[in-house]
């Protein structure tokens, strides 16, 4: 079961962004321009950015400077200072039209803290405010996740696919949180439809050779890695896929049968 979280968090935490811009709050052509270029450079250089923010802030840069200042500090892993920037300024009135936004992304520095029960009040309240944003949904399933909440977990991940039914992603994390509940015919279910939808996709291949290694089809699950590993050797899947290749090849092998 501890495997199997892993795996879960794996694929959906770190195939997550949490610095994604929600909106554009800057109220002149000046503010718009400063702010996407903060933004850029909260990935890219976060402490020249962050410097940038806090200056900018305290000269009157309001929302898009705090903003700016809470991804960079998201970027330079300081994640539960970005949490409690992000949800203050989810609460501010000048940012209404940023709140669910807000509140997803300071949900996600809340889990990148480690911090899921500070998290799932966050997205639930996304929810609300936009309870067809199929991101907010899958979000709720990682914090769940973390604490090994299958079952609601499997809910919000059902939820969000009968918003779109075409997110393969959805269709791996749902397969995770019913593989690790027990439901191995569904999870596989689960895994041919991603892969229906993306062909090769490594983050399916990986789970469904999980599956397979335990239904005893070792061979089959090593075709699964080996095609993770030849074609996304640098990816997360691929990392993944490597390391449970070792892991078959370092198992001993069954005596030869006397003829």
């Amino acid at each position: 079961m501890a495997a199997m979280r892993k795996i879960f968090l794996v694929l959906l935490l770190l195939g997550s962004s949490p610095v994604i811009a929600a909106g554009n709050p800057a109220t002149t052509a000046e503010d718009a321009a400063h702010y996407q270029t903060c933004l850029s450079r909260s990935q890219n250089d976060p402490q020249s950015a962050l410097e940038d923010a806090m200056h900018w802030r305290a000269n009157g840069g309001g929302i898009p400077a705090a903003h700016c200042e809470a991804l960079s500090l998201v970027s330079l892993g300081r994640f539960t200072e970005a949490a409690r920037k992000l949800s203050d300024l989810a609460e501010n009135p000048r940012a209404e039209s940023m709140r669910p936004q807000l509140l997803d992304q300071a949900g996600n520095a809340w889990l990148l803290a480690q911090q899921p029960g500070f998290a799932l009040p966050l997205f639930s309240a996304a929810i609300a405010a936009e309870p067809r944003n199929v991101d907010y949904y899958a979000d709720r399933a990682r914090a769940r996740a973390m604490h090994s909440d299958w079952s609601g977990a499997d809910a919000d991940l059902t939820q969000a696919l009968g918003l779109d039914r075409q997110r393969a992603d959805l269709f791996v994390l749902r397969a995770s949180a019913r593989h690790a509940m027990g439901r191995r015919a569904e999870a596989r279910a689960d895994l041919e439809r991603a892969l229906a939808i993306v062909p090769a996709y490594p983050e399916a291949l990986v789970e469904r050779g999980q599956l397979k290694q335990e239904a005893g089809d070792a061979a089959g699950a090593r075709a699964d890695w080996q095609t993770v590993v030849q074609h996304a050797p640098q990816s997360d899947a691929g990392v993944a896929a490597r390391a449970r290749l070792e892991t078959l090849d370092s198992m001993p092998k069954a005596p030869a049968k006397k003829r």
